[in-house]
Formats: C-alpha cells, sequence, structure tokens
C-alpha cells in the first residue's frame, strides 16, 4: 500500500490546479491517479475534429500560469500544449499515477484516512482525498433496438478514432449540442453525405474569435497585460448572469439576436423551422458558432429533427421514426455526459458505512459543491451546482482551491486529522442554492438539458455571480464543520 497525505483523482485542470495549489502551500506528499495512460484530462482526451473552448483562451486558463494564446478561442491542440506547458512548469509529472483507474474508495474512521483501491496499479492511502474528475468525463451513449447489429463503424466524440478514414463516407452524427457543433463544420467539407439527428435545436450566437497578432502574443507575455485583458473578458462575461437570473428584457434583446442571426444564415424557411427552439436561450447551453448554420444548409448534409429521430439501428444503418431506411458507414455518438447523478463514477463509503450514491440518490447536493456531511476530509472539485454558464469554469475551480486547502491549512496548524461539514450546514447551503435555482433561466426557461438531474433539480449550474461564489469559498467558516 502506497501512502500519501493527499491523493487527487483525475489530472485534468482541476486535478492540475490542486497540486499545485499543495505545492504553493508547501505540501509535495501527494499524487495524482490518472486512469487513462496520459496526464492531461478533457483538452487532451477529446481530439474529435474541430474541438475547442468557447470561452477566450485568456479567461480560460490558470491565472497563475499565463500563455501567449495564438486564438481567442484555442482549439485543442493549443489547450494540450497549453496542458503540457502547465505541466513542465509546475514539475507536475512526476507526481502522476497512470493507468490507475479508481475501482471503489473507502475511509477509514479508525486512522482517519481515505483508501483508494485500483484496477492494476493497487491500494493507494491518504488522509485527505480530492476528486477532480470532472463532471464531463463519463461519455453518455443511448440505446437503440438492433444497436449491435450494426456493421458499419462507431464511436462518441470522447474517444474519436483517428486511424478511421470518414471522407467520402455516409456519416450520421447523434446530437446536435456543443460537440456536434464543432464536429459537423469540420467535417461536413470531407463526408459523402452527413445525417445530422436533433433531438432539439439549440439557440446559436456567432463566435467572436480571431488570431492574436505578433504584437499581441508578445504584450500576452507579461504579465500586467495579461491580467488586464483577463479581467476585462471576466466583468465582459459576468454581466450575462443578469440575463440567465435577474432580467428578462436581457434575455428577450439576446434571444431576438440569436434568431436574427439564424435568419440571416439559412434562408430555407423549412430548415429554420427545424433550428429553431422553442424554449428561453440559456435554458440549454447556448452554442458559439460561425460556421454551424452555413454548415447545415450544404447539399451533402440532412438535418433529421425530432419527429425524424431514430427508431432503430440495423445492420447498414438506420431506421428513423418517419419510416425511412439511412445507409451510413460511420456513427458518431456526440451525446454528451453524466454530468449530474454521475458526478464521481466510483463507489464512496464514508464514515458509518454511509454510501455516497445512497446520500445521492434523491439529487448530488454538496456544501459549497464540494464538501459533504459523513465523508471527511474528501473534497469535490467541480461538484453538485458549481458549474457556470457564463465564463469560466477554472475561475470556479481556483476558488474552491481557496476552501480546500484553508481545511488542510487548519488542521495542520491545530494538530488535527479530519474535518466533515455538518449536516444543517449542508442542508441550509443546498437549501439556498435551490431557492435561489427557481429565479434562473435554467429552471424556469421551459426545456430539459443536461444541468439537471433525473429528479429535476438543476445540478450543473451555481444560481449567480461567480464572484459570489468566490466570497464563499475564499475562506474555511469554522462553525459550518467538525473537526477532530
Amino acid at each position: 500500500m502506497q501512502t500519501f497525505q493527499v491523493l487527487i483523482i483525475g489530472s485534468g485542470f482541476g486535478g492540475q490546479c490542486a497540486a499545485i495549489n499543495l505545492l504553493k502551500a508547501g505540501i509535495d506528499d501527494f499524487r495524482l491517479l490518472e486512469r487513462r495512460d496520459f496526464f492531461g484530462g478533457t483538452w487532451c482526451q477529446n481530439t474529435y475534429p474541430g474541438a475547442a473552448v468557447d470561452v477566450p483562451s485568456p479567461l480560460y486558463s490558470l491565472s497563475f500560469a499565463p500563455y501567449r494564446w495564438t486564438q481567442m478561442f484555442a482549439g485543442q491542440a493549443e489547450l494540450h500544449r497549453y496542458t503540457r506547458h502547465v505541466v513542465e512548469h509546475f514539475g507536475l509529472r512526476d507526481k502522476v499515477e497512470l493507468n490507475a483507474n479508481v475501482e471503489r474508495v473507502e475511509w477509514d474512521d479508525a486512522n482517519k484516512r481515505w483508501t483508494v483501491y485500483t484496477a492494476s496499479k493497487g491500494t493507494f492511502c491518504a488522509q485527505f482525498l480530492i476528486n477532480a474528475t470532472g463532471p464531463l468525463s463519463q461519455p453518455v451513449v443511448p440505446r437503440f433496438d438492433g444497436q449491435e447489429r450494426f456493421q458499419g463503424k462507431t464511436f462518441h466524440t470522447n474517444n474519436w478514432d483517428h486511424n478511421y478514414d470518414y471522407r467520402q463516407k455516409r456519416v450520421a452524427i447523434v446530437g446536435s449540442g456543443a460537440s456536434a457543433a464543432q464536429v459537423i463544420p469540420a467535417i461536413a467539407p470531407d463526408v459523402g453525405q452527413l445525417h445530422v439527428f436533433q433531438r432539439t435545436p439549440h439557440w446559436v450566437l456567432p463566435r467572436a474569435d480571431h488570431s492574436f497578432g505578433r504584437l499581441q502574443r508578445w504584450l500576452l507575455g507579461f504579465k500586467p497585460a495579461y491580467k488586464l485583458l483577463r479581467w476585462g473578458i471576466y466583468w465582459q462575461f459576468e454581466t450575462r448572469v443578469i440575463g440567465f437570473k435577474y432580467s428578462k428584457p436581457a434575455v428577450h434583446r439576446v434571444q431576438r439576436q440569436a434568431l436574427h442571426f439564424l435568419k440571416r444564415q439559412v434562408p430555407d424557411a423549412e430548415l429554420r423551422r427545424k433550428l429553431t427552439p422553442d424554449y428561453t436561450i440559456g435554458c440549454k447551453r447556448v452554442i458559439l458558432s460561425s460556421t454551424l448554420y452555413p454548415a447545415l444548409t450544404r447539399s451533402n448534409v440532412t438535418l433529421h429533427s425530432r419527429e425524424q429521430g431514430i427508431a432503430a439501428i440495423n445492420e447498414t444503418g438506420i431506421v428513423t421514426l418517419d419510416g425511412q431506411h439511412i445507409e451510413v458507414d460511420l456513427i458518431v455518438w456526440s451525446t454528451g455526459y453524466d454530468a449530474t447523478d454521475g458526478v464521481i463514477s466510483y463507489p464512496v463509503t464514508g464514515k458509518n458505512g454511509t454510501r455516497l450514491k445512497e446520500v445521492w440518490a434523491p439529487y448530488p447536493r454538496a456544501y459549497l459543491g464540494t464538501a459533504l456531511p459523513d465523508f471527511p476530509n474528501l473534497f469535490i472539485v467541480t461538484g453538485p451546482n458549481t458549474g457556470i454558464g457564463h465564463t469560466s469554469a477554472l475561475f470556479i475551480i481556483e476558488s474552491q482551491m481557496n476552501y480546500i486547502l484553508d481545511c488542510i491549512r487548519t488542521l495542520k496548524v491545530q494538530g488535527l486529522r479530519s474535518i466533515e461539514v455538518r449536516h444543517e450546514a449542508e442542508r441550509t447551503y443546498t437549501e439556498m442554492i435551490h431557492r435561489e435555482m427557481e429565479r434562473t433561466v435554467w429552471k424556469s426557461g421551459g426545456c430539459h438539458s443536461w444541468y439537471q438531474s433525473k429528479s429535476g433539480h438543476v445540478i450543473a449550474m451555481f444560481p449567480g455571480f461567480s464572484f459570489s461564489f468566490h466570497r464563499l469559498t475564499r475562506a474555511l467558516n469554522p462553525a459550518d464543520h467538525i473537526l477532530s
């Protein structure tokens, strides 16, 4: 058994941020456990054509790790390079255990430690456990009759097979969300036929992307200039919460802009009808793309709406609800992730045999989206209700680190061994979150999105300004916790 002070599960930006903050706090007795055979998380795993971030790069980066970006909205290859830059700059490579797929974790109350069981790397033990697996790590593939009979190629966007040549092939993309909106324009010019199966249309706004010139990139190398640009973007994006929560006129104004954009880019009235959502903008994730609509108007692209959706799959293709048989060579599942009920994919057992699966059976919840009663010394990065629909998720992750490091620091200073949030503190916080959620477009916008769990509660999003979350997490409130 390998023993450390801290174990971090996951090596994406959440895990990297946790590791770097530990090093800054003088704690180097830790390991990152990564289930894959490479370091890096989302932007090393998602390599599908067209993959890119939908938050401006200077904001979608760690505040303490500036970078000379080439593009305002970085593509996957540049995000991968940035990940390598962070790993090398902070010396994290020797701190990771690859191919360490966690099977279960258990709290040992007698020794005040977590035991982590992996599939092939043995057992690990630590005083503190930080789950940083991320909400977009468990891909979802829907089931259809006859699916196993299909004789062509199939894969999820999360695991794109670059050995398969899709050029001049008949391709079906199932799903029309953020990943599909990037894949469709990237492959449409090269495939023979492209069939897009859309369950629900998304609101789309233009993507104000541009390349940074030589002078701009040079300036990005100076921390004051980088910080100024970063905060300028931050405050511009922060105003979006007003529309999501506080101002219906603001929402309606943006929705009119989106309708005008749709009309301008899609001249065909029937195709526009299929692409027009029947819910309030912002209820589902808004797609930023200036290339999606033109790709959908191509002669080799067919959009199938809900009433023309998939009834079954057979050996050669897809049978639709309206009776068509569409022969395809490749089916791409662009069907998202289990981002709410599947926040943590492995079994977690806390004090007195308390099982996380049972605690979260009604719906996932956590104090500050980070800590749970009966699960001492366990911290969840990007846990329930920490998602942010208007700005960078990395801002929230860095905010969580303030709370996590303060918990660890407090135990060390006081010579104690464990900390857990009180039941009443978690309950009060959760009630506040869902009370505030009622005022948001995510709850009242008339859609069902991946932001919601099976219970109907909105689990993915934080219902307010990101600086409000930062204020809540900047320091430990001892009265809300049990220390021993």
